[in-house]
């Protein structure tokens, strides 16, 4: 069941059409239609090994399709040389499940690294960035802790703050609230609320956390055996009469 939804334009900055991905013998996404429209945040939802995380690594290039378009920034990445590619990934910014911090780099290190690899800021002005950055998610006390010596909820926001340094303009979410205890995951789910408006940033986030997706998606989408079961607000889906929906909810509450 497809929930009645504001159809996406073509300039929307997520945009993906009839995408397809198989691994062997096994179909991921089967002609899928995907989008998010500037400044809205999407939860992409499903069991376990629906293609959620595929969709994120087709999204950023890490993985590419058997068919299909896929448009982020209005610029088609599917048969993007990596120079090209690499040019679009400037403007977008991803949080890893396991926050990918570099364990030998101090916090104010990792949050630096994108913007020694790719601005042209003096030294003085990546620090003033960093200290900035850190300060938007609470650790403007902690730049010169090791990852180690921080929380795993303290990690998700480090890295949340180094995949906001370049500015981006799509910010994409693997599972931000994975193996974090209640409170914290609740936390970052309002910060990722609070980015969103400061900084109007489009943002897909796959999560099996149905509580924050209610708490911070403008949209959720339902994936299901290489489809998209349904999609509209929490509301929506609540009201849905489909019995997978109706499953999925029960199960994830």
């Amino acid at each position: 069941m497809r929930m009645q939804m504001p159809k996406a334009t073509d300039d929307s900055p997520v945009l993906v059409k009839g995408l397809r991905k198989s691994f062997g013998k096994q179909t991921v996404l089967d002609g899928i239609n995907f989008s998010v429209r500037a400044g809205e945040t999407v939860a992409v939802l499903g069991r376990s090994g629906t293609g959620k995380s595929v969709l994120l690594k087709l999204l950023i290039g890490l993985e590419k399709p058997d068919s299909g378009s896929i448009r982020i920034l209005g610029q088609e990445i599917a048969g993007l040389d990596m120079d090209a590619l690499n040019e679009i990934r400037k403007k977008m910014g991803f949080l890893f499940q396991q926050s990918a911090l570099y364990d030998s780099l101090s916090v104010e290190q990792n949050v630096e690294f994108p913007l020694r690899r790719h601005s042209k800021l003096a030294e003085g002005e990546r620090k003033q960035r960093v200290r900035e950055l850190l300060s938007n998610v609470g650790l403007e006390g902690d730049l010169k802790k090791m990852p180690s010596e921080i929380s795993g909820g303290m990690q998700k926001r480090v890295a949340l703050a180094r995949a906001l340094a370049l500015g981006p303009e799509v910010v994409l979410f693997d599972e931000p609230t994975t193996g974090l205890d209640p409170i914290t995951a609740s936390e970052i789910g309002n910060l990722i609320v609070d980015l969103q408006k400061q900084h109007h940033i489009t943002s897909v986030v796959v999560t099996h956390d149905m509580h924050a997706a209610k708490n911070f998606s403008d949209r959720m989408v339902l994936l299901n055996e290489g489809a998209i079961r349904a999609e509209g607000t929490f509301q929506d889906f609540q009201r849905s009469n489909d019995e997978f929906v109706k499953h999925y909810l029960r199960e994830a509450a």
